[in-house]
């Protein structure tokens, strides 16, 4: 006999969930960013071993060739990410370095405003740069997604936006699911919401339990949604944990692992969808060139991004870079930028969406001065 303790936590999970209503797409291309909050050190994922400067500024936390993946003549990627390492072999992953956001005063909660809106100081706008991307792709009401428990920044804004995350609460059973349709068949509001709700979970499928613990089976859930071909197009991930102060060798690896994962999942779960998905993977800012005192990194500037996905025009590392030497550090500490970001996401948004350059610019970061194309990053 259901409790009715138990048939209320199921009909809350489910009215809980989001509405979630897709119209017909206007491109298979997907897009998905996943945001490291916290400030991912860029230093020790995709790691310049070449530099002379690298292994003395970094003391123990140093990672050697030998415990890498090596790239190129110049950068190695962290053993962690062994996913992203076949990719890369594969040609479906292009690594960024030096990269960053406008900001350059290191606080979090600023940063990762700036990042968000779109904006070139904290709070400058007040929405965020995917629901301005959503609004102007979606011309027929096309809604995104955020696999959160509530809308990120980066998609608030006029468009309506869907979140979704597993909950908690026991799993309701089919008999407990009948008496509810049951129950709100006859008021039109409650119904629909219910229906809805039903929907999402249906698209979650069996996954949705296991992502609450597990980074692969969280990339399966979110590509449940995206693979679908009434799915969304746009999603957005939030992965926190990146603020590394102490103990970082350990704390990173681990951190490293869950992303690569997740990436798996999501790689696993698009199946033939996965040659049109765009996946961008990037942090609020960098950490510091030299190790503090207590095993970790603060809060610094430049630092790495990641273009991951069958749509990617990979098996490249794209980095001007600035070199670790004393002279060479910005304001003698933090690796120096010489990407911005917001051109990152620009660019790569035009050529995931076939859009202007110029006219994305105006849209995704208004503010700032039009992106020149540069060598394409996505396969045509």
């Amino acid at each position: 006999m259901t409790s009715r303790r138990h048939f209320l936590a199921g009909a809350a999970a489910l009215l809980a969930a989001p509405r979630i209503t897709f119209a017909q797409a206007p491109t298979s291309r997907r897009f998905i960013f996943i945001l490291q909050r916290g400030a991912a050190d860029g230093l020790n994922t995709v790691i310049p071993y070449a530099d002379p400067a690298y292994a003395a500024l970094r003391g123990e936390l140093a990672i050697g060739l030998e415990a890498t993946s090596k790239l190129d003549g110049t950068f190695a990627l962290h053993s962690s990410l062994a996913e992203l390492k076949t990719l890369y072999d594969a040609g479906d992953a292009t690594f960024f370095h030096a990269v960053a956001s406008p900001y350059r005063e290191r606080s979090h909660f600023d940063g990762q405003n700036v990042l968000e809106t779109g904006g070139k100081a904290p709070y400058a706008l007040k929405d965020g740069w995917m629901n301005r991307l959503l609004a102007s792709l979606s011309r027929r009401g096309r809604e995104g997604i955020a696999f959160s428990p509530t809308v990120p920044m980066a998609m608030r804004g006029a468009l309506e936006v869907s979140s979704y995350a597993p909950s908690n609460l026991p799993h309701a059973n089919e008999d407990l699911m009948l008496r509810i349709e049951q129950l709100y068949g006859q008021d039109p509001q409650l119904h629909a919401l219910w229906s809805a709700a039903r929907e999402s979970r249906a698209m979650a499928g069996d996954t949705a339990a296991q992502a609450r613990q597990n980074p692969q089976e969280t990339g399966r859930m979110a590509a449940s949604f995206l693979a679908r071909a009434d799915g969304p197009r746009i999603a957005m991930i939030e992965t926190n944990g990146w603020d590394t102060h102490s103990g970082q060798n350990g704390r990173l690896a681990n951190q490293l692992r869950n992303l690569d994962n997740m990436i798996a999942g999501l790689r696993q779960g698009m199946g033939p969808a996965w040659d049109q998905t765009v996946i961008l993977v990037a942090t609020e800012f960098g950490r510091t060139a030299a190790a503090n005192g207590t095993g970790g990194t603060d809060h610094g500037t430049g630092a790495a991004a990641m273009l991951l996905g069958g749509a990617v025009k990979g098996g490249r590392i794209v980095a001007d870079w600035p070199g670790l030497g004393p002279s060479d550090l910005l304001e003698g500490r933090d690796l120096r930028p010489t990407l911005g970001l917001d051109a990152l996401i620009v660019q790569t948004c035009a050529e995931a969406f076939k859009v202007d350059p110029a006219r994305m610019t105006r849209v995704l970061f208004p503010d700032t001065a039009p992106v020149k194309a540069r060598e394409q990053f996505l396969r045509s």
